[in-house]
């Protein structure tokens, strides 16, 4: 028996990634996800419900294909490189990801709820890379004066203007990963 509202999250990040958020509606997520709209409102309570918990799904899913680069490998510079390179990889999840993130970041423009759940879950981010930078800087691979926080802060926001650039055909991916490189390259300059 399939996992209902898993279902409904993947079809909500589907119609997302392919059409944004602001005109999305719970009876276009269901005809998608092939249920009711009255499982969706059961599982979801209502359409902000819908999209607080298809970021959330989004995110852990970002967690799950990224999560590879951070097993301890004893090389925090290496990792750091690897998780961010995984954010740019032409597999589906990862282009449905990165169209439903810039989906829901343009929108929170207009929309103080997601604002706050976006703030909430780039704050981890920067946080878990900061983490790598310092770890990075006790084993000697990066720079003793580098401010882990705006480093990671810096690096995240690229990848989120890269990915928007290779999304839109602006930035084939092979640059979109030697800009990427280079910019992790600055950030963790050592003297």
């Amino acid at each position: 028996m399939p996992d209902r509202p898993a279902q409904i999250l993947e079809a909500a990040a589907r119609l997302i990634a392919r059409r944004g958020v602001r005109g999305l509606r719970v009876e276009e997520v269901s005809a998608e996800a092939g249920v009711s709209t009255a499982l969706i409102y059961y599982h979801f309570k209502d359409r902000a419900g819908l999209l607080r918990r298809t970021l959330e799904f989004i995110n852990q899913r970002a967690v799950r294909y990224t999560d590879a680069a951070m097993q301890p490998s004893g090389d925090p510079r290496t990792q750091l490189t690897e998780m961010l390179l995984l954010e740019l990889q032409d597999a589906p999840q990862v282009r449905e990801n990165s169209a439903a993130w810039g989906e829901f970041r343009a929108t929170a423009i207009f929309d103080p709820d997601l604002r706050e759940q976006l703030a909430t879950s780039t704050r981890e981010w920067v946080e878990d890379l900061a983490d790598l930078v310092r770890q990075a800087q006790a084993a000697g691979l990066a720079g003793p004066g580098i401010a882990p926080s705006a480093a990671a802060e810096r690096l995240t926001a690229l990848v989120e203007g890269l990915s928007e650039r290779w999304l839109s055909g602006t930035t084939p991916l092979p640059r979109a990963h030697e800009l990427l490189r280079d910019a992790i390259d600055m950030e963790l300059r050592q003297p």
